[in-house]
């Protein structure tokens, strides 16, 4: 069986878990793509749907959300653990 995870517009590079928790090695529909969890996928949580490499942005409703801290590949957990935000950071703002 395959679990559909929720993409939220077309461009975006990570899609999010509707479902209950998604094991380690279950298959995930990306709109009529098949792609197999590299990590557990805890419910709410994103997966990755494409490759972002380190310093990539990670794209979700079509916007960045933050910038990949490593290598990201199709099938992995995105979360605080590999994805620095770029939003509310005062020491960006500082820089302007």
């Amino acid at each position: 069986m395959t679990i559909q995870v929720f993409v939220i517009d077309e461009s975006d590079n990570v899609a999010t878990n509707v479902a209950d928790e998604i094991p380690q090695g279950t298959m995930v529909d990306v709109m009529g793509t098949a792609i197999e969890t590299k990590d557990l996928i805890p419910y709410g949580h994103k997966v990755a749907i494409q490759a972002i490499p380190k310093g990539g942005t990670v794209l979700k409703y079509a916007l960045s959300i933050g910038s990949a801290t490593e290598d990201i590949q199709p099938g992995n957990h995105v979360h605080v653990h590999n994805v620095e935000s770029n939003r509310g950071r005062g020491d960006l703002a500082a820089q302007e």
